[in-house]
């Protein structure tokens, strides 16, 4: 019989994980435009192979990764750069992104809110969960809401790791592996 996972999917700081590894990797620098970035996500999405199934939805989580760099940590200011590493392969999407900026001071806190929000939904107490439908801060704006690290740790199947200043994050995910079946005559 299969045990039940009981694991709370966090974001953790971890410099010496390997995901922070670039060999191999695309490489793009992109200044911070906030206009720009769906152009910069397609730049980097064009390297998936058609094979990937869930293509919409990786380019949503880059865009996103991409958004916060521009946004949050380098708060739109065009003079500062956000670079972007990269690699795909039909059974996996690699993503290294670091920005200009002072990092994700509030990481430990929202782990500790997302580690609330799933007990929550767990033990099904759905009125203690409304405290724990956004992540808002004093730094939050009117679309600012966490949503988007609450659907990160579940897509980043592979893990979501920040380097110890918090400005750079590896992400990866893993397709499972199709299997080519061989034709007998």
């Amino acid at each position: 019989m299969a045990e039940e996972k009981s694991e709370i999917k966090e974001i953790r700081v971890d410099e010496a994980s390997p995901l922070f590894d670039k060999k191999g990797m695309f490489h793009k620098r992109f200044k911070s435009d906030f206009r720009q970035i769906r152009y910069f996500t397609l730049l980097i999405v064009q390297k998936a192979p058609p094979e990937i199934k869930e293509i919409n939805l990786l380019e949503q989580q880059i865009s996103e990764i991409i958004k916060n760099a521009v946004k949050h940590g380098n708060h739109n200011d065009p003079k500062k750069h956000v670079d972007v590493w990269y690699s795909f392969s039909e059974t996996h999407a690699r993503l290294i992104v670091q920005d200009e900026g002072e990092g994700f001071k509030r990481l430990e806190e929202w782990n500790e809110f997302n580690k609330k929000r799933n007990e929550c939904f767990k033990n099904q107490n759905f009125e203690e969960m409304a405290k724990y439908v956004s992540f808002l801060t004093e730094d939050s704006d009117e679309n600012d809401s966490g949503n988007a690290l609450f659907a990160a740790v579940e897509y980043w199947n592979g893990g979501i790791v920040f380097n110890k200043k918090k400005n750079c994050v590896a992400v990866a995910k893993y397709f499972p592996v199709k299997r080519r079946g061989l034709k007998l005559e």
